[in-house]
């Protein structure tokens, strides 16, 4: 039995404002890493041909190999990246992702705003304990608040900034009381910022909290080697009747994707993520592997610093667009046949995915690019001060990836042709995020987007900040933020996002590629990896960012 696999479509998972900075390096390194083969121009996407789950078995323990490691398991300290997989075995989410993407408790009760969206009250199930006894109530989270997550040092403080004080109400109730109104704010909480957290056990540890990390999830810590294997053991005081199904888990980090594969393929590991789309189509051809993919919003692409003459004039931004042939990129990276083309922030498994945002993004049309290039490049009051008839001259960065490096000689190929004086320069990866973070740049090879609300993506991306990496901003922009920011109403948000999206199709502050096909790849004797429940029994979001609800896996006898 060769490569079954089931793509799963659900759209949302919080990264950069959740995680910090410190999590942003860790995202943006798998464009220094991944963006080398991580783009795909459609075709095959996955199918449903997965092998037969059977019925829940209790018992037994499997391994899982991690891409990283992460530097500490509790949250506001902790940079997760690939150890995202790894909290959900060890915490539950106060709110997580339906199927159809709807922020819905989990770990909490209820979750309701008031009228102006500028409270959330969020009620506890009742008879939660953390893995050490402590009550899971009011006060347990607003320590965990006040002493942890928002503390100067949090790597998650800035998320919670628009949070101006957590209320204890009654036991099992407290409010967020936000600086203004925001109907995305429970997005908030589906990330660290959401992952409750012993506080007896914290104040015990001290310094060494992430190091021994107790949550309220389906197992509990053992021990922990560092760049070794962390051990886990079945939660027997769960408050899910009847979960985890499995004894333990143990996670192996293994950074390098050809060992952590082979691992799998010889059974010394019984499970790996990637998001790399090389390992992706080599995991589709294992005998006995079952593959449970995700096409989520995330992609490749390039920035283009629309604070810096020429790239200030949509002219040329829009030239460097229409130059470059996706299809040659996608190709040259070994991603061809695994995902679709990148024109916009959202996939077009996202309920916020515009097909007129798609129709209005440049496509490859050299042509247009030699005419708008020229129109830029004649003109007596060109932006950079230059003579008209003068070519420009500009550096395009990338990480020092051999992929990347090839990449990186595509695109000077595609924009030389124009006539554009292009220079390479490979650049590590702290100093590549830092150039970003400063608008120290002219054009670079970066990742975009994430699961997480659109009013979080599209904030971050297009308005005053340092997460705003182009410097690009528009009054279309800000209007629709807003009602981004005011509703829940679905339709109205859908088209606030697809107003934002033509705005950047139209004036394009990045390039894209393709958007980046996760999986976790499993013996087929490990089941039910894609099908996690609310407690309501409410379809979940599957695997995104090949992160799995560990609780509700088996091992088949």
């Amino acid at each position: 039995m060769r490569g079954h696999r089931r793509l799963t479509r659900a759209p949302w998972r919080r990264t950069l404002a959740t995680m910090g900075v410190a999590a942003l390096l860790i995202g943006t390194a798998a464009c220094g890493g991944d963006d080398g083969d991580t783009e795909a121009s459609g075709g095959d996407v996955g199918t449903d041909e997965i092998s037969e789950q059977g019925d829940p078995v209790t018992g037994g323990t499997i391994e899982v190999g991690l891409e990283a490691e992460t530097n500490s398991w509790i949250p506001g300290e902790g940079a997760f990246g690939a150890g995202v997989t790894v909290a959900y075995a060890l915490y539950d989410p106060l709110i997580k992702r339906t199927a159809d993407g709807e922020a819905k408790p989990y770990l909490a009760e209820s979750m309701e705003p008031n009228d102006d969206f500028t409270q959330w009250t969020l009620t506890l199930r009742e008879g939660v304990q953390f893995h050490d006894g402590t009550p899971l109530n009011g006060e347990a989270l607003k320590t965990i608040f006040d002493t942890y997550l928002t503390a100067p040092d949090s790597n998650v403080a800035s998320s919670l900034a628009e949070v101006t004080s957590l209320d204890v109400v009654d036991e099992l109730t407290v409010v967020y009381n936000l600086v203004e109104p925001n109907a995305a704010f429970p997005d908030i909480l589906t990330g660290a910022p959401g992952w409750p957290f012993s506080p007896t056990a914290a104040a015990q540890f001290g310094e060494d909290a992430g190091a021994n990390p107790v949550g309220t999830g389906p197992f509990q810590f053992v021990s922990w080697q560092r760049d070794s294997q962390l051990v886990l053991e079945r939660n027997e005081n769960y408050w899910q009747e009847g979960l985890p199904y499995l004894d333990g888990i143990t996670f192996r980090p293994i950074p390098d994707e050809d060992t952590r594969l082979a691992s799998l393929q010889s059974g010394d590991v019984d499970a790996m993520q990637t998001l790399r789309q090389s390992t992706v189509a080599r995991a589709r051809d294992l005998d006995g592997v079952d593959n449970y993919e995700h096409l989520g919003n995330n992609s490749g692409g390039s920035l283009i610093n629309t604070t810096r003459p020429p790239f200030d004039d949509v002219r040329i931004r829009q030239a460097l667009a229409h130059a470059i042939d996706q299809e040659e990129l996608i190709e040259v990276l070994g991603g061809t046949g695994l995902t679709p083309e990148a024109t916009q922030y959202f996939s077009p498994d996202s309920p916020y995915y515009s097909e007129d945002a798609e129709e209005a993004f440049p496509s490859y049309d050299p042509d247009r690019a030699q005419e708008l290039y020229d129109e830029y490049k004649n003109d007596p009051a060109r932006s950079d001060g230059q003579p008209a008839g003068t070519d420009i001259s500009f550096s395009y960065n990338c990480p020092p990836d051999p992929s990347l490096n090839e990449l990186s000689q595509l695109y000077q190929a595609f924009w030389n042709t124009l006539g554009m004086e292009v220079s390479l320069n490979a650049v590590e990866q702290a100093a590549h995020i830092q150039n970003g973070l400063a608008k120290d740049y002219d054009v670079q090879c970066f990742r975009f987007s994430s699961q997480e609300d659109p009013y979080f993506i599209l904030d971050e991306a297009f308005t005053p900040g340092p997460l705003n990496f182009t410097g690009y901003t528009s009054a279309v922009i800000d209007e629709n933020l807003e009602i981004l920011r005011t509703t829940t109403d679905l339709a109205e948000r859908q088209a606030a996002v697809e107003a934002i999206s033509l705005d950047v199709s139209e004036n394009v502050p990045n390039l894209f590629t393709g958007y980046t096909l996760t999986d976790v790849a499993v013996r087929d004797v490990v089941k039910n990896v894609d099908g996690w429940v609310f407690p309501d029994g409410t379809e979940g979001d599957g695997v995104p960012g090949a992160n799995t609800m560990w609780g509700f896996v088996w091992l088949a006898e």
